[in-house]
């Protein structure tokens, strides 16, 4: 399993439904194993309050659990520590730590310490740049089976790509966001042949 190419095609949140089922058992083996040993491998705690108040803004609860209930954070550094390679995971945390500077260049506090209002105009500014990364590779060459490229490279189209992830591969984002089965659809054996019977009918 080449584990890039996995998280490439996540990015997008459509995709999630017909992902193959060995990559889906993979994360939701991830998703199992958390609590299970040391809860922090790469981030301090101050970093892992900042990833639970992103994640939880891109994914928030309303009717259904939202990104902090289903434990997105401990996903995202579980993957950040295990999966990504020495330099994505230098350039995550170096990104991470940029937002506190952001937060703290408007509004002289760390993200986590502003409101939800600030936060907010923090993200947004964040997914303005991305959007902006993203229309100056409109015109490169198409990468994955067909795809846009993508801005790699950019801190937030990261942490998104992590969030959506670990949201949509968790028991609850799957099931009551994308209400799908975690477990795949019945065998039903007894089905009549129909088609067989209508071939030979004809």
């Amino acid at each position: 399993m080449d584990r890039r190419e996995v998280l490439k095609l996540l990015a997008v949140s459509s995709a999630l439904p017909a992902i193959p089922n060995e990559w889906m058992a993979t994360f939701r083996a991830i998703h199992a194993g958390l609590g299970k040993g040391p809860a922090l491998k790469i981030l301090n705690a101050h970093q892992d309050a900042t990833v639970t108040a992103m994640a939880e803004l891109i994914l928030p609860q309303t009717g259904t659990p939202g990104a902090k209930a289903v434990r997105v954070n401990e996903f995202i550094e579980r993957i950040v520590a295990e999966w990504y390679s020495d330099e994505d995971r230098a350039r995550f945390l170096a990104g991470l730590a940029g937002v506190d500077a952001r937060t703290q260049n408007l509004f002289k506090k760390n993200f986590v310490d502003v409101s939800p209002e600030q936060q907010s105009e923090i993200l947004r500014a964040l997914g303005d740049e991305m959007t902006l990364a993203t229309e100056a590779l409109a015109k490169a060459p198409r990468g994955y089976r067909g795809a846009d490229p993508e801005p790699e490279d950019n801190f937030y189209f990261m942490f998104r790509q992590l969030t959506l992830t670990g949201y949509f591969t968790s028991e609850a984002g799957f099931t009551q966001q994308l209400r799908e089965e975690i477990i795949p659809g019945r065998f039903d054996g007894c089905v009549p042949i129909e088609t067989s019977t209508a071939s030979k009918s004809s």
